[in-house]
């Protein structure tokens, strides 16, 4: 054969191999991609069903639907097949029973590739079922309502539920909506695409309900085991915020929750990670100062570097500056009232990151406004959750938030010598703010402002120099100045050091085997000590 013919043939041969495999790449692309044409409907949310059942029916898909939907449906001038139809099985047990039925799950289970399942689903008269629509009872509302205990277990989904499992199951074939938060997508994809799915759609939605059937199980747990009697742990998110990083910019970071249950944010730029670390940490400060006399304080990475409680909000903006203005620079800010003009003009002199107050007067806003990148929140009067956990190794560590605040009635007198009202007063304020600063920790303060606090120390007596040494830095007199330690003192060497810097009173748990050493130096010399009985750890 010429050169010349062998060049054509080959050529001839390559555009068919080509053509060939074009041929095969979009068979398997379209047996993936499924028209649907029918739909089981059962929602306990109606709000944006209307134009899902208007297209679909636009679409020619046979609707399937029970009790409230299908009247809504029908409502609509929209045709749609009864389940009890289907079934020839009315609603029963008070409507706990409506949905569980072979014809409705084997309409939704029947694989449509497997010979012995259509078989079967022509024996029995089972249509197949293309699209499953649900939203569930609202339990958790149920819950937070208030509601009997009667109320809240008829709020469990059993039908419901059931159908979501089944579908997702099923993604290669059936396609489940599980939520009322997915009506808009779901309504934008049949339109956009004129009934026809993709698999990676189909698995896609399978990936949400099964997200939705273990938060609601979850949810369901956690009430049921709210005496702990079951040593499992469970919790679950259905929001999440994705943030531009984690603590580091390599770092990859996201938020689970829900913020706008705790903020209204007014201004600024969106909250990052470090951010919501420093957030939490300053709202569970200044928790401690609810509903007291005018409180702000001023936090950064995690701990009070300011802090001060005064008959107006401007003065205690001031004097908890005071306490480190440098440390301040990029700090996290909040008081436990309103925020006036006056404080917020001092704010204003300062570059901070957050602002966070019950309430602001509008002055205060528009001064407040003036950096773009501040973020403003106003805080709501919601409880915060009653425990904590955290990653450890390869599980979790849980447990109990400490919720146990020192107070005046709890001291036990340690020393021969008491301490005076202000001293008393003092101490407690001290007291707060230790339990919410890093281990090891010593926090120093006067006249219910912090002076300073050692932090984060692998001895108490580097925390109680550190605390000294910053105290001095920003010329505050410690004569007559009190100490709050988070943790008992095993040595006299704490209550020595801060005798010779001018302390005369002294907060601690108590606890430790060689506590009486302490007390004997401090009734020496004439310094005052009480026992919480609390210790209180912040790792």
């Amino acid at each position: 054969m010429p050169n010349g013919s062998r060049l054509i043939h080959f050529s001839v041969v390559r555009h068919d191999l080509i053509s060939y495999f074009c041929r095969t790449l979009h068979k398997i692309i379209m047996s993936d991609i499924k028209r649907v044409k029918s739909a089981l409907i059962s929602v306990f949310h109606k709000d944006g069903l209307e134009p899902i059942v208007r297209q679909l029916n636009d679409l020619g898909v046979t609707l399937f639907s029970t009790g409230g939907t299908e009247k809504f449906i029908r409502e609509l001038g929209v045709d749609v097949v009864p389940v009890e139809d289907l079934t020839s099985y009315p609603s029963i047990l008070g409507g706990r029973v409506k949905t569980l039925h072979p014809k409705v799950f084997g309409g939704i289970l029947g694989r449509r590739e497997n010979s012995g399942d259509l078989e079967q689903l022509e024996t029995y008269e089972i249509p197949e079922i293309d699209i499953v629509i649900v939203d569930l009872y609202p339990f958790e509302k149920t819950v937070a309502s208030g509601a009997s205990e009667q109320d809240i277990i008829e709020k469990i989904d059993i039908g419901g539920i059931s159908l979501i499992r089944a579908a997702a199951k099923n993604f290669k074939d059936v396609i489940c909506v599980s939520h009322m938060d997915q009506y808009p997508e779901f309504l934008d994809l049949i339109s956009k695409q004129n009934g026809e799915l993709s698999l990676k759609d189909r698995k896609r939605f399978a990936a949400k309900a099964f997200g939705v059937s273990s938060h609601y199980d979850t949810a369901i747990f956690k009430y049921l085991n709210r005496d702990a009697a079951e040593l499992q742990f469970r919790e679950s998110f259905d929001q999440a915020k994705t943030l531009r990083y984690g603590e580091n910019p390599h770092q990859k970071g996201y938020f689970y929750g829900n913020l706008d249950e705790l903020f209204d944010k007014l201004h600024g730029k969106e909250l990052s990670y470090n951010n919501l670390l420093d957030v939490d940490a300053a709202v569970n400060l200044m928790n401690e100062f609810k509903g007291e006399k005018p409180t702000f304080a001023i936090l950064k990475h995690n701990n009070a570097c300011g802090l001060a409680q005064r008959d107006t909000m401007h003065q205690a903006y001031v004097d908890a500056l005071a306490g480190d203005p440098i440390s301040a620079f990029g700090g996290i800010l909040i008081a436990n009232g309103r925020i006036d003009a006056p404080t917020a003009e001092e704010i204003h002199k300062l570059f901070c990151e957050v602002v966070i107050a019950p309430s602001y007067e509008d002055d205060a806003l528009q001064i407040l406004k003036g950096k773009k990148n501040r973020i403003i929140l106003v805080q709501k009067d919601i409880a915060l959750p009653e425990s904590n956990f955290r990653t450890a190794l390869n599980g979790v560590l849980y447990q109990d938030k400490d919720n146990v605040t020192d107070k005046k009635e709890d001291l036990k007198q340690a020393t021969s010598h008491q301490p005076s009202d202000s001293e008393v007063e003092d101490l407690l304020f001290a007291s707060k703010i230790c339990k919410h600063t890093k281990s090891n920790t010593i926090v120093l303060a006067r006249n219910r402002q912090l002076c300073a606090s050692g932090t984060g120390q692998t001895s108490r007596v580097d925390a109680l120099n550190q605390a000294i040494e910053k105290a001095g830095h920003f010329e505050f007199d410690l004569n007559g100045a009190v100490m709050a330690s988070d943790a008992f003192f095993p040595f006299p060497d704490c209550v020595e050091i801060a005798d010779k810097a001018g302390i005369k009173a002294v907060i601690q748990p108590g606890g430790s085997i060689k506590d009486q050493l302490s007390i004997d130096y401090c009734n020496e010399h004439k310094m005052s000590m009480v026992f919480t009985g609390t210790r209180h750890f912040k790792h």
